[in-house]
Formats: structure tokens, C-alpha cells, sequence
């Protein structure tokens, strides 16, 4: 490997914005990505950055801790912003994307740089020469992830991860539905299935008896409590769904006026518009037992599943042991975990650990001290978390606003609060990014 390149293990989203950040320095990255010739059990293509779970980067507003990471990101040429804005589709303040023309996108980005190569065949061992990127993912190999464990010094950790329904368009009942966003924030860009009580009665009870997909590995079963399967959620009681992915409030008929018992919402999938998915609605039911019980939302009687939910193990390191805040492993100098595998948690985090990944295996080779972001930033807040955090309980985590820094200053509501934690993050950020 050239003394002036970066290697690269992954084609997801850190690997791709590892690999921007890096070519934007004039310096050659490798991207070396196994599928198409090795498929997980969960990617349907060989494309780079492929959008497996939901289609959605979630909320733009600029005073949620996922809006100030957005804009941290813009601000250092994030090539997945840039691709999702290119391929956005209607949701509201949701950032939800056609996944096909983002991916497209991305790689063609990358190539038109003329710093980025990418070689489709699997790694299985960790490369001695650095600096190295490893960016493979929650699904990473059974080999690569033995010999990283080995590396490590301990155990991986994992959680099982679950994937929601996609159906046709054109096999909704429109009649039965309305669109609307919730509290009527921006346009009415989501397909709303209302349920009354008798109808949430009997969707409830098919679905908590519903035959599931049991683990074939013998592993106990840890959700990430953001992304629980729907059956998962309807076991801890009757009003769950109704106080989490089916939940009413906010979803008045525009033109009745009507409250309603329990609602679905269905999120365009694509540019076309002839897909959408069922929001919150991951799940580990067979795939039989999916058509029988969403099929009794009144709306998908006569649904078509383009792809069903499915259920996956996730696996990712213990961070607060193994790297810096930086990114860089503790044992390895120069070799950096990015993404999901790095123990943050989501699309645009996973992202985020990219850029800076790329950013410090740059400097690495430049011979420059690498980064490490302020706590007031979002950057900061996430890689403090998952760098301090106990080890023995250790589990991913989204950026959210409880990992700023706390204001002592009392606030009139939580909205001032959130707004004046955004300015400080990006005040801090802008100051900071002068320095590098």
C-alpha cells in the first residue's frame, strides 16, 4: 500500500465519508467492500452506502441534537448530505431519501474526486501497514470480526437489530386513509391508516400471538430500545403501540376533523412514490404471519410486500475500551473504527464517525496530532459518550440531547433549553473547525 493512501475496509455510509474526507485532502483512499461477491444477511445490492433499515436520516430541525449534527456534517462536506438532499423524498422534517439514487450518487461522487478506488473482495484479516479505516458495519464477517476481536483483547458485544415492511403503493386503500404530517408540521407527506378501537382490538391480539422467527445461534436477545421489533412493543402492555409507532395524537382527519383510535403511518420510499414504508414497524414475525397481521389494518387489507421486515444481529465493539476519541484503537496505532462498529448507533451518526475517521487518518499520514471534537458539539457529545462510558454496561447509542454538556441556567421550556444547547454547539463548532 502507498505510503499516501488509506485503506479502507467497508462501503457503507463511514466508509464513504471517510474516504470524501479523505480525497478532499489530496490523498488516495481505498474502499474495499466484499459485496456483491459476499452478501450479509440483510444488503439486497453491491451498491456502496446501501440504506438497509429505514430510508429516513430523521428530523432536520436545526434545535434537535440530530439537526445540529446534520449541520456539523454539511459543514465539512458530508458526501451522504449531500447525496441525500439529492435523492430526498417527501417527509415532513424528516430527511428520507430514495435509497437507490443516494447510493448512485455517493459512489458517483467519490469517483469523480479522482483519489477514490474501490475493489469488491472480502478482508479477513486486519492489514498490517496503516494507516487503515476498518468500516464494515454491524454485519461485519464471522473472520474479520474474529481477528478484530482478537486485536481488541475481549468479547464483542451485539444487539439484534429488525428491519420494517415495504409495500406497494398501488395495493393501499386510499380510501381508508388520509395524509397528514403529524401536528400538521410541513406538508402532509405521510399516508395515515387509521384503526378504531374494535380494529386495534383484534390487530393487537393477532399480532402478540403472531409466530416469530426464533435465533438459530442460541444467543440471548438484547433490542436497542429505539429500534424494538413492533411485537416486542405490544408485549409490554395494550397501549404501547398506541403510545409509540401507532400513536394518534396529532393526526386529526384534515377533513373531518376525526381523532382516531390508533394510527399507521406509512413513509414514501422512493422518488416514484410507489413505495412506502410502515414506520416503526420492524419486526421478527415470519414472514407468512406479516401478510396475516398488518393485513388487518383496515388500509393494507390488500397489501403487496415488496420486502419484508426482517431480524439481524448486530454486532459492535466495546469502545470505551478499545479506542480513542479520535477513533483510533487504543492497541493499533493508526487503525480506526467507524460506524456502527464503532458502538454509535444510526445513519447519520455512523456517518459522522466516518468524517472524522477520515479526517484524523489523514493527518495520520501527514504526520499532524489528530482531532478530537469538543463535548458541545454534536461530533463531540457522541464520541465522548461512547469513548467514556462504562464498559461492563456498554450499549450503542443515538446522539440525543442528553450527552451535551448540561446548562446550569434555568429555562422558561424545554424548546429554550434545546435552542440554547444548539447555539452552544454551534458556536463551539464553527471556533473549533478553524483550528483544523
Amino acid at each position: 500500500m502507498s505510503k499516501n493512501e488509506v485503506l479502507i475496509i467497508g462501503g457503507g455510509l463511514a466508509g464513504c465519508e471517510a474516504a470524501m474526507q479523505i480525497a478532499s485532502r489530496k490523498i488516495k483512499a481505498r474502499i474495499i467492500e466484499m459485496r456483491p461477491n459476499k452478501m450479509t444477511p440483510v444488503h439486497k445490492t453491491g451498491n456502496l452506502a446501501e440504506l438497509v433499515c429505514s430510508n429516513s436520516l430523521k428530523s432536520t430541525n436545526p434545535v434537535t441534537a440530530n439537526g445540529i449534527l446534520h449541520q456539523e456534517m454539511r459543514k465539512l462536506g458530508s458526501v451522504v448530505m449531500k447525496a441525500a438532499d439529492f435523492a430526498r423524498v417527501p417527509a415532513g422534517q424528516a430527511l428520507a431519501v430514495d435509497r437507490v439514487v443516494m447510493s448512485k450518487k455517493i459512489e458517483e461522487m467519490l469517483l469523480s474526486t479522482g483519489y477514490v478506488e474501490i475493489e469488491r473482495k472480502e478482508i479477513t484479516s486486519i492489514p498490517e501497514e496503516t494507516p487503515c479505516i476498518i468500516a464494515t458495519g454491524p454485519m461485519t464477517s464471522e473472520a474479520l470480526s474474529k481477528d478484530l476481536s482478537d486485536l481488541l483483547g475481549g468479547e464483542y458485544l451485539y444487539f439484534y437489530d429488525a428491519v420494517a415492511p415495504i409495500v406497494s403503493t398501488e395495493s393501499i386503500d386510499k380510501s381508508l386513509t388520509f395524509k397528514a404530517s403529524r401536528y400538521n408540521k410541513g406538508e402532509a407527506e405521510y399516508i395515515n391508516c387509521p384503526l378504531n378501537k374494535e380494529e386495534y382490538d383484534k390487530f393487537y391480539n393477532e399480532l402478540i400471538n403472531a409466530e416469530i422467527v426464533q435465533d438459530s445461534h442460541g444467543f440471548e436477545q438484547v433490542f436497542f430500545e429505539s429500534c424494538l421489533p413492533i411485537e416486542e412493543i405490544a408485549s409490554r402492555g395494550y397501549d404501547t403501540l398506541r403510545y409509540g409507532p401507532m400513536k394518534p395524537v396529532g393526526l386529526r382527519h384534515p377533513s373531518t376533523g376525526q381523532d382516531n383510535y390508533a394510527v399507521v403511518q406509512l413513509r414514501q420510499e422512493n422518488k416514484e412514490a410507489t413505495m412506502y414504508s410502515l414506520v416503526g414497524f420492524q419486526t421478527r414475525l415470519k414472514w407468512g404471519e406479516q401478510k396475516r397481521v398488518f393485513s388487518l389494518i383496515p388500509a393494507l387489507k390488500n397489501m403487496e410486500i415488496l420486502r419484508y421486515g426482517v431480524m439481524h444481529r448486530n454486532i459492535f465493539i466495546n469502545a470505551p475500551s478499545s479506542i480513542a476519541p479520535t477513533s483510533e484503537t487504543l492497541v493499533k496505532k493508526g487503525l480506526f473504527i467507524a460506524g456502527q462498529l464503532s458502538g454509535v448507533e444510526g445513519y447519520v451518526e455512523s456517518s459522522a464517525s466516518g468524517i472524522l475517521c477520515g479526517i484524523n487518518a489523514a493527518r495520520y499520514i501527514k504526520g499532524e496530532d489528530l482531532i478530537v471534537f469538543p463535548q458541545e458539539t454534536g461530533f463531540g457529545s457522541l464520541m465522548n459518550y461512547i469513548t467514556s462510558a462504562d464498559p461492563d454496561n456498554f450499549q450503542p447509542m443515538n446522539i440525543n440531547m442528553g450527552l451535551f454538556p448540561a446548562i446550569e441556567k434555568r429555562f422558561p421550556s424545554k424548546k429554550d433549553k434545546n435552542t440554547a444547547i444548539a447555539q452552544i454547539a454551534e458556536d463551539v463548532f464553527d471556533e473549533f473547525i478553524k483550528t483544523i
